[in-house]
């Protein structure tokens, strides 16, 4: 037993904490069951030293762990927002058609006409102007867009990062869009493919295409797309046009100012456009030229001086009058060339030249007259030998109307429409010589008096004409018969329906300037009636001819013999007749014309060069203030013409005819016992409206032989029908014609006068 206690080894707390017996056993005070009361002050101390430490560690640790933990939450939101962005790429993508299959889609086709001798007239289309090369156009153009819009345009693989990056911290700090992103490959991209929609879906073809433009195509190839393309306000699509469009000069010739403001237009094309808003534009190309000089593109002298230059309203791009050529010449090509395709050139018969010589003396007629006599619109139309237009004036200003008066509005031409009822009498067998009475008469329930009420007796139908006596017209038609006036008249070349009754006899029936000038052009070029046209040839911009007008036949609608007695009478009407103010130096006829109530006035003349038709008048048909045929449309016809004829050697008017006053009066024509109201004692001079009943008193002396030599016929020389109705003579009515006729053939509601 007492070996057994003896051996017992029993636990010690003796020592050092930590220590060790020599059986490797120890405890701590941790091991006890009940904490001692005893505490060294050392290990105290050393406790609190561990504690300290370990605070310090801690806090930085923490610090780098959320720095850490940012970092890699950070780094994953990283990957997976890659992962949408692709998964969103992919999605948009696929929905897009093969890339294999993606085209640059044609520029819209621009029509340039031309005038005859090249000058520009207008371009057509949605572009509203031609393609200009990078190399053609100022350099100051892609200069200063690629200062304002994309200045890193030529560094970037079609999308710009940092422009991107800042576009977007800017509108986040804004709180709202006010930047975009986007390169001038995506604005090209957008412009070529898509639609100007704000959604994801654009973005991402946006940016995608923006990247296959860049694969396959040059930066100079992007940038020239651009410009052809882009929208500059004004209905201008791409720098030509809307050089044109704001200075009236090629992308070739713009100045540095010039190309600053076009660039700035591109942020807001309508908002900044000159013609909106001047200041604005010029606060912004100001912008544009500070950027180009940031950019190092211009020198500090050169944007002192283009900043100097001060920013001016533009005038309204559609304001010329070959703006109706140009309307006219786009409708007649579809059916001349089919749907148009690429861009090509139209030539065209206006000569630039005289279509501002008619604009101007239509324009300056209505300003020094207009609020005077109640005129408000003009038309001119002037028309050679071979049917080609050479002037077209539709009124007095396209940029505030577009209606074209000369080719579109039907207007009664008054005594304009007599030659062809006086031509059909000669077609009938009358002559020049030939005699009727000039007094009242009545026609059914219709008395067509003459203007003024004047009447002069027996006179010859050339004195008649001259004068423009209604009652002798009217007589002619009740002769002939109005069919006889309608045939004439269509087969010379009016297209408009006619009214066949006696009231034809003093232009009833409306017609529009362009055709009732063509329809006296046979009488000027020796009986021949062309087509009229615009164009003469139109071809694609490397040359390829699509259409070319050879001049075709024109066929012979009336008798040389005819020709020369209606010119002989038609000169009358230059010479002593109404037409007075329109004489000049070359030989010349015509016929003037004015409907009721001075609604419409006309003077249609012609040389053996050309034959142009005036008319004046109010588009709602109100009444000028006693405007008439020799008076605005003789002038404006007397401007032009002698414009036109300068430095031509003159020529005479086709045909020949002789006087023979001795034959004047036959059996036939006037029955011996018709009593008629007896001239004055001086043909010329108004006469009473009534007269004692003589038939003693010799006929009126006819004016003098007019022999005209014989010309040739604009070059056309080819048979052709003669178009005549044959040899119908009538007895002259006397002062009170007929009875009850038919309502719906004899009587009108207006009584027209003659001009």
């Amino acid at each position: 037993m007492a070996n057994r206690k003896d051996s017992r080894i029993e636990p010690s707390f003796e020592g050092a904490p930590g220590a060790k017996s020599s059986a490797g056993f120890s405890v701590s005070e941790e091991d006890r069951v009940v904490p001692g009361n005893r505490k060294s002050a050392t290990k105290g101390k050393s406790a609190k030293a561990k504690s300290s430490r370990r605070g310090r560690g801690k806090s930085r640790r923490g610090l780098f762990g959320v720095l850490g933990r940012l970092v890699y939450w950070c780094f994953v939101l990283a990957i997976w927002g890659g992962i949408a962005a692709a998964g969103i790429v992919v999605y948009y993508g696929a929905k897009m058609p093969a890339a294999t299959t993606w085209a640059i889609p044609d520029r819209a086709p621009n029509i340039k006409i031309v005038s005859v001798d090249g000058h520009l007239l207008a371009n057509r289309g949605m572009s509203g102007g031609e393609a200009v090369g990078l190399h053609e156009m100022s350099p100051y153009i892609p200069e200063a867009v690629i200062a304002i819009e994309d200045r890193r345009f030529y560094s970037h693989f079609g999308i710009d990062p940092i422009g991107l990056s800042r576009a977007m911290v800017t509108n986040l700090l804004g709180g709202h869009f006010s930047q975009g992103g986007s390169t001038l490959t995506q604005q090209l991209a957008k412009n070529l493919f898509l639609t100007p929609d704000r959604t994801l879906e654009r973005k991402v073809q946006e940016v995608l295409l923006a990247l296959w433009l860049e694969h396959k195509h040059t930066k100079d190839q992007i940038l020239e797309m651009y410009l052809n393309r882009v929208y500059f306000g004004s209905g201008a699509y791409g720098v030509e046009a809307a050089s044109r469009r704001y200075f009236g000069k090629s992308a070739r010739d713009v100045t540095l100012s010039e190309a600053a403001l076009l660039a700035g237009l591109l942020k807001a094309p309508s908002r900044l456009s000159p013609s909106r808003d001047p200041k604005a534009a010029e606060e912004r190309s100001q912008l544009v030229l500070a950027a180009m000089r940031d950019e190092g593109k211009i020198t500090a002298k050169e944007l002192t001086s283009a900043m100097s230059a001060p920013a001016t309203r533009s005038p309204s791009y559609w304001t010329g009058s070959e703006n109706y050529v140009a309307d006219t010449i786009m409708e007649e090509l579809p059916d001349l060339i089919g749907d148009v395709r690429g861009d090509i050139v139209v030539d065209t018969t206006v000569d630039l030249n005289l279509q501002k010589l008619a604009e101007q003396s239509i324009r300056r007629l209505i300003d020094e007259s207009g609020k005077k006599l109640n005129v408000t619109q003009g038309a001119l139309v002037s028309i050679d030998n071979s049917g080609a237009v050479r002037a077209m004036v539709g009124g007095y200003d396209y940029s505030t109307s577009q209606f074209d008066r000369a080719s579109e509005a039907r207007r009664q031409p008054g005594s304009a429409f007599k030659p062809f009822v006086y031509m059909a009498a000669l077609e009938a067998g009358r002559t020049p010589d030939s005699v009727r009475n000039d007094a009242p008469i009545k026609i059914g329930k219709w008395t067509p008096d003459n203007y003024g009420g004047k009447y002069f007796g027996k006179v010859t139908l050339a004195t008649a004409l001259a004068k423009s006596l209604n009652s002798v017209a009217a007589q002619l038609t009740m002769e002939v018969g109005p069919d006889a006036v309608v045939e004439a008249a269509h087969r010379m070349g009016i297209q408009s329906d006619l009214t066949a009754n006696t009231s034809i006899a003093l232009g009833t029936s409306e017609v529009t300037p362009l055709e009732l000038t063509l329809a006296y052009v046979p009488f000027a070029n020796g009986g021949y009636r062309p087509d009229v046209h615009f164009i003469r040839r139109v071809t694609t911009t490397d040359g390829k001819v699509l259409y070319d007008n050879n001049g075709g036949s024109a066929p012979r609608v009336v008798k040389p013999e005819i020709v020369g007695m209606m010119n002989s009478m038609m000169t009358g009407t230059v010479e002593v007749g109404t037409a007075r103010k329109a004489a000049f130096a070359w030989p010349s006829a015509g016929k003037t014309g004015t409907s009721q109530n001075s609604r419409d006035a006309w003077f249609v003349g012609y040389t053996a060069n050309l034959t142009t038709g005036v008319w004046f008048g109010n588009d709602d048909g109100s009444a000028m203030k006693k405007v008439t045929g020799g008076a605005l449309p003789a002038q404006a016809w007397h401007e032009f013409m002698v414009a036109a004829h300068e430095g031509v050697p003159v020529r005479p008017l086709p045909g020949t005819w002789k006087s023979t006053p001795a034959d004047t009066i036959v059996q036939d024509e006037i029955p011996s016992n018709t009593a008629q109201p007896a001239p004055p004692a001086s043909v010329g001079q108004p006469a009473p409206a009534a007269r004692a009943p003589s038939t003693a008193q010799a006929p009126a002396p006819a004016r003098a032989a007019r022999p005209a030599e014989t010309v040739d016929a604009g070059g056309f020389g080819m048979p052709g029908n003669d178009g005549a109705t044959g040899s119908i003579k009538h007895p002259v009515p006397p002062g009170n014609v007929g009875g009850p006729v038919k309502k719906r053939q004899t009587s009108i509601l207006d009584i027209l006068t003659g001009g």
